[in-house]
């Protein structure tokens, strides 16, 4: 018997999965390939981070995710580079797979801007490890605090600075500075948590650019009342273990968290096509790589257009929607009918929240604000954790740190705080 067309997916996240579950009964055999063994739902990363959520409320096993789709292989491996002649993917460990359809969805990872070495000093936030990074750092810095002799290297372990005003930055700022200001103050008996100081810089004239104006301003007023202190219109220059340099003005910092820019996978290297300064591949408004209709790049690694000239978004709704529209492309050739027309992209708002009660959303003509807010994003994010355990679970821990305040994930292990003091 002829050997069913092997799709070949490089990346787990929310644009391969969709594309492997709107594949389901195609007559395919698909080998999924990430470099990590687990599906993330990156858009409640911050909360691990945050202490507000455990890491297996936002992660799931990929293989256990495919246990019933026998046609589904998946591998842990980390892809080197792909063989476009013999049309394969190579892995770190040497072994090649081949493939008839290839589809890269490798993501994105952190952009420090030519300053690499900033990296240690001011974690991103991509991965577990980076959420549970940030984590052991910001409680580190109040329990180092308590028994902190020096008043000034008090103060900069009480100064925690988030490095750009996106989303994540809003985010993790107003959680922050709820946590020291209403959370933690029964907790320490040496130093008072409120006098806390949570900075959020943006080189940028205003905080969630992607947002409507006033939607910006009522987040810069929210987080004002949480006592976060926003820098705008200022770029950061240097980071180092001791602080942050916001122009030509120093802070003693001495936890730095980076949410300012993203550079894409090295996909447009692996298939010798163009890329953008973000190094997102150039694709075709099928998706498909330039000359090689057999290979498709999808998600975060993916520049597109829009009608409207913008590049479409690197947020999870995007990538969904370009792994449902491979998917349909795949199905049409396999049963040789014309291909779906070009990818357009169906923007179905943006959300952020700012603390615990508070978040804007903005649909285009319609656009909201405050408590309301708050509760449609829940709903939102709740609806799209993979299965019942998860969703029963974050709704949980959302809804007893509503009521009593109290977040429920703040441990440190030994051997973490040990790294740190190291």
């Amino acid at each position: 018997m002829q050997e069913k067309h092997h799709v070949v997916v490089v990346g787990g996240g929310f644009g391969g999965l969709q594309l492997v579950h709107d594949l389901k009964g195609a007559p395919v055999r698909i080998t999924l390939i990430d470099r990590r063994n687990h599906h993330l739902f990156q858009p409640l990363l911050y909360q691990v981070a945050t202490t507000i959520l455990a890491t297996s409320e936002i992660a799931w096993p990929i293989r256990h995710l495919y246990r019933d789709r026998p046609e589904v292989t998946t591998l842990l491996g980390e892809v080197q580079g792909i063989d476009r002649a013999a049309k394969a993917v190579t892995l770190a460990s040497g072994r090649a797979i081949p493939y008839d359809t290839l589809v890269l969805a490798t993501g994105a990872t952190h952009a420090y801007f030519g300053h690499d070495e900033w990296a240690h000093v001011a974690p991103g936030l991509k991965t577990l490890e980076d959420a549970t990074t940030i984590r052991r750092r910001v409680l580190l810095a109040f329990e180092q605090a308590e028994s902190e002799e020096d008043p000034a290297r008090r103060d900069a372990l009480l100064t925690f600075t988030i490095i750009g005003a996106g989303p994540t930055g809003v985010e993790l700022a107003g959680i922050i500075a709820e946590m020291a200001h209403r959370t933690l103050p029964d907790e320490f008996r040496r130093i008072d948590t409120r006098q806390a100081r949570v900075i959020l810089v943006e080189a940028g004239p205003r905080i969630l650019p992607a947002f409507a104006e006033e939607l910006s301003a009522y987040a810069m007023a929210e987080l004002g009342k949480l006592g976060v202190e926003v820098r705008t219109g200022t770029p950061v220059t240097d980071c180092t273990a001791g602080g942050v340099r916001i122009g030509d003005s120093f802070v003693a910092s001495c936890t730095l968290v980076w949410a300012a820019g993203v550079q894409a996978s090295p996909a447009a290297k692996w298939l010798g096509i163009d890329a953008d300064r973000a190094g997102r591949a150039m694709v075709d408004q099928d998706l498909t790589a330039p000359d090689n209709p057999d290979a498709f790049v999808i998600g975060d690694t993916a520049l597109i257009k829009q009608e409207n000239g913008a590049p479409v978004p690197g947020i999870a709704p995007a990538a969904k929607q370009q792994g449902a529209y491979v998917a349909r492309v795949i199905r049409a050739r396999l049963d040789g009918q014309p291909a779906p027309g070009p990818f357009r992209y169906r923007h179905q708002g943006s959300l952020a929240t700012i603390g615990k009660r508070a978040a804007i959303i903005d649909f285009g003509r319609i656009k909201l604000k405050g408590g309301l807010a708050w509760w449609i994003w829940g709903i939102a994010h709740i609806y799209f954790l993979i299965g019942t355990r998860s969703r029963f679970a974050v709704a949980w821990s959302w809804l007893w740190i509503y009521l009593s305040g109290q977040h429920s994930a703040r441990l440190i292990t030994q051997k973490e705080a040990q790294r740190r003091e190291d």
